[in-house]
């Protein structure tokens, strides 16, 4: 398979475009302390929220071609004039399942004796998750207890409700009870952690959750 990348899911290969290189480092974690004197071990706060928060990912991808310089501007226009300075959601072949946004800044570049044209594609201040393609649909007929499963990126779901219902659920040593009409909600408590999270329900109708994974 030819490595490819798209562009708000454009096939740069279906422009004529190959992927020479590409790098997408681990987004470096926030860190801030504070070092009081007379104390061996700086007050740290990195995980001052309950986890780590996480640093705008970078990433840069290099492109290129063969063409005479015409056809190589003519090409290179297009993608500038279409994605330069816009925030875009980045597809690896290798990844299919995730994407990345990211503003976008675009180099182009023309050597005359090889008749090669590359462009220069880079972000720095592209979010630290990267995303699922899909949205994570689970479904609950009747009371009975929900197991969401969540990748590691922490998740809010949206919940619809068809009738009346009642959510119970844990986070930590805190506990939260909900009762809601018919509609959708969301609720900032119910915020889903890695791996498998339980809700009890009570209703007579139909509660669907809606939320995306993702991971760095």
């Amino acid at each position: 398979m030819i490595p490819d990348v798209k562009l708000n899911s454009v096939s740069m290969l279906n422009l004529g475009w190959i992927r020479e290189s590409i790098n997408f480092p681990t987004p470096q974690p926030q860190t801030n302390t504070i070092i009081v004197p007379g104390r061996n071990s700086p007050i740290r706060y990195t995980e001052a929220l309950g986890r780590v928060s996480y640093q705008p990912r970078t990433f840069d991808i290099t492109l290129s071609c063969l063409k005479y310089r015409e056809i190589f501007n003519r090409m290179a226009d297009e993608i500038i004039n279409r994605f330069a300075g816009r925030l875009v959601d980045v597809i690896l072949s290798e990844e299919p399942a995730l994407y990345c946004v990211g503003t976008l800044e675009i180099t182009p570049s023309y050597d005359p004796l090889a008749h090669k044209g590359q462009l220069a594609i880079n972000s720095s201040d592209a979010d630290a998750y990267r995303y699922r393609t899909e949205e994570t649909v689970a479904v609950q007929n009747g009371s009975g207890t929900a197991v969401l499963t969540n990748d590691f990126m922490p998740a809010v779901p949206a919940v619809t409700v068809t009738e009346e219902t009642t959510l119970k659920w844990q986070v930590g040593n805190d506990r939260f009870i909900k009762t809601v009409s018919a509609g959708t909600w969301t609720f900032p408590e119910l915020e889903l952690v890695q791996g498998e999270n339980e809700i009890e329900i009570t209703t007579a109708g139909t509660v669907t959750f809606r939320y995306r994974e993702g991971r760095l």
